[in-house]
């Protein structure tokens, strides 16, 4: 894969970033892998992810994965469609939890990326723009989060930060329309 099939972006709650991937990913011909990394702890969280699955236009194949995001990633480029993957703040929060290497997990993410061949599109919460955190797993949440960001930008060809339903380009190739 090339820098410029990989983008990132970033943006806080519902400010319109899946929706924005969605429409960039089926752009390209189908179909594509829709790799969601929440896991579904309770009855909102579940009507969540059925509304999520829902709204999605046939042609995609969803592949459930909260933790081996990189073995997930191998597959689908294997497969051949292009990628959609939300979120990295979900899968990073299941590493976090589950109190194993996430130094190692995110730097198997980070070797993954470039070998890839297909169009990937990384959907992840901006949670640096906040208060900082009262409690050590917040603040150690939104620092991984913000280092990974940082790492995954410099391999993106194209990263977008989006609010209120608007993409601004970062990095990379504007999103016209």
């Amino acid at each position: 894969m090339s820098a410029s099939d990989l983008t990132l972006i970033l943006g806080g709650a519902r400010s319109g970033k899946s929706a924005l991937a969605e429409g960039l990913v089926t752009a390209l011909p189908s179909p594509w892998t829709y790799i969601a990394t929440a896991q579904t702890w309770d009855e909102e969280m579940r009507q969540r992810v059925r509304h999520h699955r829902e709204s999605r236009v046939p042609g995609w194949i969803t592949v459930e994965e909260p933790l081996d995001l990189p073995g997930a990633l191998r597959a689908a480029d294997e497969a051949g469609h292009p990628v959609l993957v939300d979120c990295l703040t979900l899968w990073l929060t299941n590493l976090i939890l589950r109190e194993g290497d996430v130094d190692a997990d995110s730097a198997a993410l980070l070797a993954v990326l470039p070998t890839l061949r297909v169009p990937v599109i990384l959907v992840s919460n901006e949670v640096g723009l906040g208060i900082v955190p009262d409690n050590r797993l917040s603040r150690e949440f939104r620092d991984r989060a913000g280092r990974l960001h940082q790492d995954v930008a410099r391999i993106a060809g194209r990263v977008l930060f989006v609010a209120a339903g608007l993409p601004l380009t970062l990095k990379g190739v504007p999103v016209h329309g």
